[in-house]
């Protein structure tokens, strides 16, 4: 799987939007469909996203 900048993920009710990635780690935004404006900004190594999102559906 390769990941990108700016990428969107959509899993149940949550949406995951990649804001910055490196080598080891990704710094994504997660917010419920239901509050957008209440969005938390979390980093993560790529393992763990990819746990993360396994299953989610890629917007766009």
């Amino acid at each position: 799987m390769r990941l990108y900048q700016n990428q969107i993920y959509r899993k149940d009710d949550r949406t995951y939007r990649i804001v910055h990635i490196e080598r080891l780690s990704v710094e994504y935004k997660e917010e419920l469909d239901s509050d957008p404006d209440n969005a938390k900004h979390i980093t993560a190594t790529k393992k763990e996203f990819c746990r993360l999102i396994k299953g989610a559906k890629l917007e766009g």
